[in-house]
Formats: C-alpha cells, sequence, structure tokens
C-alpha cells in the first residue's frame, strides 16, 4: 500500500494527536502512521470535521506522545 500524506498535528486532545489534512482525502481509521523518518507513531482512530479538510486523530504508541508530535508531519502507510 502507498504512503499516504495525513497533515501536520496542530493539536492534541484527550491524549491523541490531531493533523488536519489538507484535502477530501484522509486516510482510513485504523491506518499506521508514521512520521517522516518512517518511525511508527500510531494508528488512525478518528476523522471528523468538515469534509473538505477533515481533522484525522492518532492514537500514539511506542515513544511518541500526542505532545511530542505537535509541529509534525503525518503520513499513513
Amino acid at each position: 500500500m502507498a504512503m499516504q500524506r495525513v497533515g501536520t498535528v496542530s493539536r492534541t486532545a484527550q491524549n491523541l494527536a490531531i493533523a488536519r489534512c489538507e484535502g477530501e482525502e484522509h486516510p482510513d481509521i485504523g491506518r499506521e502512521v508514521v512520521d517522516e523518518s518512517l518511525s511508527s507513531v500510531g494508528r488512525v482512530v478518528d476523522v471528523f470535521g468538515p469534509v473538505s479538510r477533515p481533522y484525522v486523530a492518532v492514537s500514539t504508541s511506542g515513544r511518541a506522545t500526542p505532545a511530542s508530535l505537535v509541529g509534525t508531519k503525518l503520513y499513513a502507510r
């Protein structure tokens, strides 16, 4: 499966990292999320907001914390 840009993490909420998509394209719930160095940071747990530019909620795993991901570009694979 090809890499898909998720967006940049803009904030945290309820212990999740929140990223805004750049367009209508968004990853499916359950997809693995990685950072620019291809390190796994978690999984997509929710997609919400306007259809034209939805938000994606990522549940973090490993060493990644939601706060540590603010400003980070994320990708789904």
